[in-house]
């Protein structure tokens, strides 16, 4: 591959890479309102709706992220005679299963944080709403960010498998440039993308960080 189709190739990648970050965007945007609903599904009083919502777990955590997408684009919408565009397919994919683990992380946080602190709030004469959005959120936020900052940098990642179901993300022009070009160069260069917007990410969580150390 030499240096003038490599040149070529780059504008092409940069708009690749804008349909990766829809998808990481949208993700976002859609499973961490639905995590944190699970979440309560999960802590529930109420035990049938803990075993609804640990039966989802089980199939989201439980199953590989690439089947699921085929599941969702070949069988569930053609089942129930619906034809849903590749790219919404795959955000439907991408938001349920990214949903299951942020209910985890949400859990966990929420599990931490020490009994005493709500039995002090309702001696207080603190609402348990006020409890948990003055008191036990802003403690909860610090404590999964770490987790969150994982996750968030496996789902740039995890944008390449939406090529199984012909979405025209980074990745799928990365593969169908080598094929055209002989080369793996193309690959190497997806990689520098991928490394460039997990490296954002990376410092945004960071930031993110150290104005909720300096504001403690």
């Amino acid at each position: 591959m030499n240096i003038n189709s490599l040149l070529k190739l780059v504008p092409h990648m940069v708009d690749a890479s804008l349909t990766t970050l829809n998808i990481f965007f949208l993700t976002l945007i859609f499973a961490v309102p639905l995590g944190f609903v699970i979440c309560f599904g999960r802590m529930s009083k109420y035990k049938p709706v803990r075993k609804i919502v640990e039966f989802y777990l089980l199939i989201m955590r439980g199953t590989p992220l690439i089947l699921q997408l085929i599941f969702f684009f070949y069988g569930v919408f053609p089942f129930f005679g619906l034809s849903l565009p590749r790219f919404w397919a795959a955000i439907f994919a991408f938001v349920l299963n990214y949903a299951a683990y942020f209910c985890e992380i949400f859990r966990s946080g929420l599990e931490s944080m020490p009994r005493g602190q709500r039995e002090a709030a309702a001696v207080l004469g603190f609402t348990k709403t006020q409890t948990f959005f003055r008191i036990l959120l802003p403690q909860v936020i610090k404590r999964i960010l770490p987790p969150m900052g994982s996750e968030c940098m496996t789902l740039v990642k995890d944008t390449a498998l939406a090529q199984v179901i012909g979405v025209a993300e980074l990745f799928q022009l990365a593969n169908s440039s080598v094929s055209r070009e002989a080369s793996i160069i193309p690959i190497f260069v997806a990689g520098v993308f991928y490394l460039l917007m997990n490296g954002i990410v990376s410092r945004c969580f960071s930031a993110l960080e150290k104005r909720l150390n300096y504001y403690q």
